[in-house]
């Protein structure tokens, strides 16, 4: 075993949607940043998981969310060419402003832009233990072969199971029930022109009744099947009580999901025009809404989310509906046009700490408010509420929950983000993504 040491002055713990945004802000407002990653890119949900459509980063009147994150979405298009999607309302009162991206441009962006930014990268290595040494914190990481010891003077938690904070001995809450997680994937050479939506019902409950499928397989219950053949899958598969915050969950919540695309793609394969089904894509990793979440300084409430509570810290905007995954489907609770909650730099500091933060579904929130707050574009604005926290705090020798919120909100501005009670005009995106009358 190869014992290594480095002494930085960020350290971000996982390199997910919030955590390559974090890095970003650190480095570039001049902190030296390292990432610990435990698997072999960037980008968590958008890359592993397979969730690559990042929402949502304007409203119906509005940009609410822009920055670094906007930054990389705007590359990843440029590069692949993909249309951005129309500036409409799809089914109201809920937006469809999702800004899909190709996942495997996203990965490879993100690591050249925190190569760019001077980043120290570290792949395929897990936090194994932290503590205060004096001053700096002293972290210690493991990988195949390397034992490594970091010294940080920041440490930013963006594992979305706040494994740094639980490490710690800090507070963190949970559930009695979590939401369920998607194993996303998508089917191929299925002709369904010809099939009637009985015809397929009937197979499907009779499918449902012998246990050739099982409750979750399709996450609707009171929908057809048919939804689930012409989206080829594509987010519709639920893992109950999927969880990621340790190895033997996730191995669990990964080996329940590949269980059930085989039954479904058994099942498929009986309906005519289907036999030659197959799986066209399937992501390593089941993604997971829901595990912990940190008791912070501040507390975000559904209450405070559906009214768009301008809190006296606010660092930035979240604009997605409530959205609790349950047995049986999903229940939504809309916000009301104009609309838009903000995001509190309290509920990223885990109570009672100095010199941590959390950013991504980790915050302190209640979990009707998290279910809105976990996705990605509200993840990125936490990411780069803490890397510039986080640096400031190291710059001034003093820890990042007492640097001085107008400083904090303008280096945040010199890295365009929005800052509330400031709003922008919807982006010009070219001319079939305009606005709907």
């Amino acid at each position: 075993m190869e014992q290594l040491s480095e002494t930085t002055d960020v350290l971000v713990v996982g390199g997910g949607t919030a955590g390559v945004v974090a890095a970003l802000q650190a480095a570039r407002a001049g902190a030296k940043t390292t990432v610990v990653e435990a698997t072999g890119q960037l980008g968590g949900t958008i890359t592993n998981g397979g969730v690559c459509a990042p929402a949502l980063f304007w409203s119906a009147d509005h940009q609410v969310i822009a920055g670094i994150g906007w930054e990389l979405v705007c590359r990843c298009k440029e590069l692949d060419g993909t249309p951005w999607p129309p500036l409409r309302r799809s089914r109201a009162p809920r937006p469809s402003y999702h800004a899909a991206v190709n996942p495997y441009v996203y990965a490879a962006v993100a690591e050249e832009l925190c190569l760019e930014a001077g980043v120290t990268l570290h792949y395929h290595e897990f936090i194994d233990g932290i503590r205060d040494a004096g001053g700096p914190w002293l972290a210690r990481t493991r990988g195949r072969g390397v034992e490594r010891n970091i010294r940080a003077r920041e440490v930013i938690d963006c594992t979305g199971d706040a494994i740094v904070i639980r490490q710690l001995g800090l507070a963190v809450e949970r559930g009695d029930v979590v939401q369920p997680g998607t194993l996303e994937f998508r089917f191929r050479n299925m002709q369904v022109a010809d099939l009637t939506e009985a015809q397929v019902d009937a197979a499907y409950r009779q499918a449902l009744a012998d246990g050739r499928l099982h409750q979750g397989d399709f996450c609707y219950a009171d929908r057809s099947f048919m939804t689930f053949l012409r989206g080829t899958g594509f987010n519709l598969l639920h893992v109950f009580s999927a969880d990621s915050s340790t190895a033997p969950l996730q191995t669990d919540a990964n080996i329940r999901g590949r269980a059930a695309v085989l039954r479904l793609l058994r099942f498929v394969q009986t309906l005519p025009g289907c036999r030659s089904a197959t799986i066209e894509m399937m992501r390593p990793d089941t993604a997971v809404r829901e595990t912990v979440r940190i008791v912070g300084e501040t507390r975000v409430t559904v209450d405070d989310y559906l009214a768009g509570r301008v809190f006296d810290d606010a660092v930035g905007y979240s604009i997605y509906f409530v959205d609790e995954h349950t047995r049986d489907g999903t229940s939504q609770r809309f916000l009301e046009r104009g609309v838009v909650p903000t995001l509190p730099f309290g509920a990223l500091i885990p109570r009672g700490s100095e010199r941590v933060l959390t950013a991504g579904r980790a915050i302190s929130a209640d979990r009707l408010a998290h279910s809105a707050l976990r996705i990605q574009c509200s993840c990125m604005v936490m990411g780069q509420a803490a890397g510039a926290a986080a640096a400031l705090g190291v710059q001034r020798a003093m820890p990042s929950r007492n640097v001085p919120l107008e400083d904090l909100r303008d280096l945040l501005r010199q890295h365009d983000a929005i800052i509330p009670p400031e709003l922008r005009p919807l982006p010009e995106l070219g001319p079939e993504a305009q606005p709907a009358a």
